[in-house]
């Protein structure tokens, strides 16, 4: 079964098509490509699982690939850089449609690269990983990294298309997958306090990748992505809710330099703000501990890496870009299924969050 969702934004509208076998579909593609040139950017990992057969499905145009080392180490300016050349090289003009063949680096330089090409050119993103599906392929966030902070350099630019095939998800590794689980858990502590319910009796299913449960997961979760962009596309206020537990997240992935993967990171980052959000009296300790013990039921880590210091902690996220005229703004949870966005909070209990390691969400 294929779904086909919509982000509404006017003449930037476009589909999220989420099913089965859409790599082979030649159809699910002609509609969104500008001309007849096509460079599909996608990573060493990625290009020998399902490369040939973009390129197959794509053979009545002139396509040609730009393969990326992996991992978010290399989300720079220097990959970016890459992609550039490439397509300079290449001779590739401002009729030319980029595909994201990959996960959330992949999608984020690639997005980068096709905003800032000769001013803009055509996108589509084909997600292969499931933080990538659910998360950073939809609303038009491009950015690499800097080494004083993750996304500072970048574009809001959105694709014509985001094309996710479910079978791509077979291939990937444990680790992985789980972390994906983490931006989905993510929707449901901002948005939808059924949705959570729900999470909380099929932990089991969607551990075990049934797909069923897994396309009810993601489909969930890309309608809750839409309907926020589609409200604020470029992150002017409530939109700014998609980064629960992004901010403590970030400052993880880059004390730690990218040792953690993004979701892995987040679901800390999110135990982090439930934990501050109970000790500033905005969230019930019950609901804390649920949000904490759902993400640990999914095998994800609930508490930072012990040589991440409470004073690193502070001074990285003082870089974060939510930092407005010199006050960290934070996404906290009053409830699960409402989050609320803040610069207004205790700091001696935000100092004890920062602190309070394996005891976040406890008594």
């Amino acid at each position: 079964m294929t779904t086909q969702l919509s982000v509404d934004l006017g003449a930037r509208s476009y589909p999220i098509v989420v099913g089965t076998g859409l790599l082979s579909d030649v159809g699910r593609f002609a509609p969104f490509i500008a001309g007849r040139q096509v460079c599909i950017v996608t990573n060493e990992t990625i290009a020998p699982l399902y490369l040939d057969t973009l390129k197959k499905t794509l053979a009545q145009y002139q396509v040609d690939e730009c393969v990326l080392p992996d991992g978010e180490q290399h989300k720079t300016l220097e990959t970016y850089a890459r992609v550039m050349d490439h397509l300079m090289n290449n001779k590739h003009n401002r009729s030319t449609t980029l595909i994201a063949l990959g996960g959330g680096v992949v999608g984020d330089i690639t997005g980068f690269a096709a905003a800032t090409y000769q001013r803009g050119v055509a996108l589509i993103q084909v997600p292969t990983t499931l933080l990538a599906l659910v998360d950073s392929s939809v609303g038009g966030k491009t950015a690499v990294n800097h080494p004083h902070g993750k996304n500072m350099i970048g574009a809001f630019y959105q694709p014509r298309l985001v094309l996710a095939d479910l079978d791509t998800l077979r291939s990937l590794p444990e680790r992985e997958y789980l972390a994906g689980i983490a931006e989905i858990v993510k929707y449901d502590v901002i948005r939808d306090a059924e949705f959570f319910g729900w999470l909380e009796a099929n932990v089991t299913a969607l551990q075990a990748r049934d797909a069923a449960a897994l396309d009810h997961a993601v489909i969930t979760s890309c309608a809750i992505k839409a309907a926020v962009v589609a409200g604020d596309e470029r992150e002017e206020g409530a939109r700014a809710i998609l980064n629960f537990g992004h901010t403590f997240g970030h400052a993880i992935e880059t004390l730690t330099r990218y040792e953690y993967l993004h979701g892995e990171s987040v679901a800390i980052g999110m135990v982090m703000a439930a934990d501050l959000s109970v000790r500033i009296g905005m969230l019930g300790r019950a609901d804390g501990r649920r949000i904490k013990a759902l993400i640990a039921a999914f095998g994800l880590p609930v508490v930072p890496p012990g040589n991440v210091t409470a004073d690193a902690m502070r001074a990285s996220m003082g870089m974060d870009k939510k930092v407005i005229d010199g006050r960290l703004r934070l996404v906290l949870t009053s409830s699960i299924g409402e989050a609320v966005v803040t610069d207004r909070f205790d700091t001696t209990a935000f100092d004890a969050t920062l602190t309070a390691h394996g005891k976040l969400c406890e008594d």
